[in-house]
This record gives structure tokens, C-alpha cells and sequence, in this order.
């Protein structure tokens, strides 16, 4: 049996760097980072942590929906919200400007041709609030909806029901590799003729208890200077700046791009995966279930390595993780005789945890259609380590051909998306 090709037909965007395309795209193009003053919404807190890639135009820091702020243009009704975890409203800003952006009516977000897969750490701080309010006052006072606001599931949950999903739906929880976990099955959907249109969206908080127990595995930078907090493969690297958001992509089969005679903003390929079996937290060192996704992600789609011209890296900025992927990246490429271009927008976003690669393929995407190859900032000294990689510093204005999207994740799970402009 033949596969279908699949295509992204539409993204939204909410992050640290914008929270549209256009003003996505605009940062990448000028390397504008999203990073902000970090503080404890609980100030009984210690913490060495000063910055984070903070969200603009929204405000859900408090415990109560009711007190939400968002985008006026972006109206989310009450019933919708209170089932929300504080990420919700990115995610639904985000797939209101995907279906919008895929030309999409509700006839075809609903019908049995369509499904969802969604990643999602889930939302600590409700977790947090509500089990307080078990311990003070009782389970008959917490709220209903408390469990399905906050529990990893909650982005299929609310949407599959608030967008009337009929098809496929699932949750993946593999931490910086959901999403793209979610992204690989849902071409797999696709490719395989069980769906005609898959949404992908993922999100995550961006609050005291989110971010700040990675400080306690000693994963997040202590830099105070934004231009220099968020700097993969930079000698002096000591740690991710944290980040929230949202984003959602819409795939479809090529029959139904040419259905209804669209333009996709690029073709996704294929995938691979495998895992380093080696810790539960910490990278492989050299690499080893990286090397294998790349390569399975080649070979499924038939990609020569030298028709790869741009990897966008996982490279979060610790010293371990970026170290562990450099080496994948020489055994599959440099020491194969090819250097395509390489670079981490995690520089400019901040790490997003589940939401990072729906984040990034997303970013591909949208520079396969603006024409650019976005650039790793904040780069004064490249790691020795890395020398021999084409680490791309500035910003191209020129969209990748062939492009590789990595993810890692804890214990070991390595996802890579493959990508095709059009």
C-alpha cells in the first residue's frame, strides 16, 4: 500500500517570541529573544532563577479562571475555561489561529476524518491548589473539574470536546519529546489512510511550580543577562531558561490539500525514534538514541544525508544535553562528509518542555514558507566540542530545503521530524 503524503496546512503560534506568525517569524529574522525578569509569585520562595521566556497579552497567574486576562480578539467562554489548566488559553489562541490559517470551516475540524493528539505535562499548579484545598477543607469542596484542568490528559480532554473531535485523539506524555511523539503519529494517521486531517497541540504553564523544580535537578540557568541566560553550544552554557505557551499544527493528507486547494506551508516527511536507554534524566554522552532517530527518520523517507540543509537542534543550552547531541549530529552528518546548517531557537524561546517540538516543527514550517533559516543566538563562543558543525549564528535569508527537527526527553526518548519546503 501506498502512503498518503502529509502536509502542515496550518500552525498557530502563542510563545515567548510572538503569539501570531507574523510575529513569530519577525523575531526570527531579527534573533529577538522573549526572555523577561523572573520572580516567585510565592515570594516565600528561594530561588536563584532571575529570567523566563514570559507570554505576552496573557495573564493567567491567578488560581481563579475568572481572573484570567487574554487577547480581546481571543474570547474563551466561562464553561470552556473553568476546565482549563492556566495553558489552556494558549493552546485555544493557537488552534483558532491554526484552523483559521488552514482555511478551515467547522465541518472540517469536526467529522470522523479529523482527530487530535495533544502533549501536555499537565498543570502542577492546579495539581498544587487542589490538593491544598483537599487538606484544608475537605474533597466535597474541591472543584469539579479540578482533576481534567490538571492531569497530564487535560489538552485532549478540553478540545477534543470544545472543537467537537470525532476521529483519532490520544494524549502523549514522554516530556520534551511528546509533542513530538504526537506530531510522528499523527503523520503515521495520515500516511496510513486511518485519518484524512490530524490538529497536533501542545502547551505548557509558565509558573512557580512548572519551572522552578527544575532548578532543583541544577537544570536551569542562574543568568541574569538575557542575551547571554539561553546560549546552546556556547562555551559557557550552564542551563535552560524556562518557557511556556502553546502551539498547534494542522496535517493533512495530499488529497485533501488538493481538495480544497490549499497551500501547505511545507511537507512533513516522516519520522524516527529510538531511545538511549541509559538514565532517567540525563542524555546518552554520545548520543546513541539521537544517532538512531536521525538515521531511522532518513531511511523512512528516503533523505539522502546530504540533502539534509538544516537541523534544528533540541540543544537546550545545558552542558550535558547540548554535548550529547553535538556528537549525534557529527557521527550522522560531519563525519559522513555533509555539514548542513544548525541551529537552536530555543536561544530565543526558552525551553518548552512538552510543548518544545510542536514549537519548533511549527518554526521550521514557518520558515520553510518565509524564506529563512533561523540563526542560534547568543553565541560569544562556540564550545571547541562543537567545532566542525555548521552552527549558524545569524539568521539566513534563504528557507531550508530538507530539514531535521529534534527532540529528547527524559529517560532516554529521542524523536527527529523530517521536513520538505514546497
Amino acid at each position: 500500500m501506498a502512503l498518503e503524503r502529509v502536509f502542515v496546512t496550518g500552525l498557530g503560534i502563542v510563545s515567548s517570541i510572538g503569539n501570531d506568525l507574523a510575529e513569530v517569524a519577525d523575531s526570527l529574522r531579527k534573533l529577538k529573544h522573549g526572555f523577561a525578569p523572573f520572580s516567585p509569585q510565592n515570594v516565600r520562595i528561594p530561588t536563584d532563577v532571575k529570567l523566563a521566556g514570559t507570554v505576552k497579552e496573557f495573564d493567567v497567574s491567578s488560581s481563579d479562571f475568572e481572573d484570567w486576562v487574554l487577547p480581546a480578539k481571543y474570547r474563551i467562554r466561562r464553561d470552556q475555561l473553568r476546565s482549563m489548566p492556566p495553558h489552556g488559553p494558549y493552546v485555544y489562541t493557537s488552534m483558532m489561529q491554526a484552523i483559521e490559517s488552514a482555511g478551515l470551516d467547522e465541518g472540517d475540524v469536526s467529522n470522523l476524518d479529523t482527530g487530535m493528539y495533544t502533549s501536555s505535562g499537565g498543570s502542577t499548579r492546579m495539581i498544587h491548589q487542589n490538593m491544598t484545598r483537599l487538606h484544608q477543607m475537605g474533597p466535597m469542596r474541591c472543584p469539579p473539574t479540578g482533576i481534567v484542568a490538571s492531569i497530564a490528559g487535560t489538552l485532549s480532554f478540553n478540545f477534543v470536546a470544545n472543537f467537537k473531535i470525532l476521529g483519532n485523539s490520544c494524549g502523549f506524555s514522554s516530556a520534551c519529546a511528546s509533542s513530538g511523539h504526537a506530531i510522528g503519529f499523527a503523520y503515521d494517521d495520515i500516511a496510513l489512510g486511518r485519518q484524512k486531517r490530524m490538529f497536533v497541540a501542545a502547551g505548557e504553564d509558565l509558573n512557580d511550580e512548572s519551572l522552578l523544580p527544575f532548578s532543583g535537578m541544577r537544570a536551569l540557568s542562574l543568568e541574569g543577562d538575557p542575551e547571554a541566560a539561553s546560549c546552546p553550544f556556547d562555551k559557557r552554557r550552564n542551563g535552560f531558561v524556562s518557557t511556556g505557551g502553546g502551539a498547534v499544527l494542522v496535517l493533512e493528507s495530499e488529497a485533501e490539500v488538493l481538495r480544497r486547494g490549499v497551500t501547505p506551508y511545507a511537507e512533513l516527511l516522516g519520522w524516527g525514534q529510538a531511545s538511549d536507554g541509559h538514565n532517567v534524566a540525563m542524555s546518552h554522552p554520545e548520543g546513541v538514541g539521537l544517532v538512531e532517530a536521525m538515521q531511522r527518520a532518513l531511511r523512512s523517507t528516503g533523505v539522502d544525508v546530504g540533502d539534509v540543509d538544516y537541523v534544528n537542534a533540541h540543544a537546550t543550552s545545558t552542558m550535558i544535553g547540548d554535548l550529547s547531541e553535538g556528537r549525534a549530529l557529527k557521527k550522522v552528518f560531519t563525519n559522513q562528509g555533509h555539514t548542513p546548517k544548525v541551529s537552536s531557537t530555543k536561544a530565543l524561546t526558552g525551553h518548552g518542555l512538552s510543548l518544545a517540538s510542536a514549537l519548533e516543527a511549527s518554526i521550521v514550517s514557518l520558515s520553510m514558507k518565509e524564506g529563512i533559516t533561523p540563526g542560534s543566538a547568543h553565541i560569544r563562543e562556540l564550545d571547541p566540542e562543537f567545532e566542525g558543525l555548521n552552527v549558524i549564528r545569524e539568521t539566513l535569508s534563504e528557507g531550508p530545503k530538507i530539514a531535521l527537527s529534534n527532540s529528547s526527553g527524559f529517560g532516554g526518548a529521542n524523536v527527529t521530524l523530517a521536513l520538505k519546503r514546497v
